[in-house]
């Protein structure tokens, strides 16, 4: 297995082990509960750690046009 899809288990940690630690309505960030705001920022760093498996993986760097 090759090194860079170990980055694939950051998200699953963070969305699965977060709640227990951001399981709290009193800090607004964005004027968002910090549970929401936990589950909406790790939406977008899965999709940027998607991105970087997928510009890291030399399988992509084939046939470019």
């Amino acid at each position: 297995m090759k090194a860079i899809y170990l980055l694939a288990i950051i998200p699953v940690v963070a969305i699965l082990g977060g709640p227990f630690w951001a399981n709290s309505i009193e800090p607004y960030i964005l004027g968002m509960p910090l549970f929401f705001f936990w589950n909406f920022s790790w939406l977008i760093f899965t999709a940027l750690i998607a991105f970087i498996i997928y510009k890291l993986d030399p399988v992509n760097k084939g046939s470019e046009e």
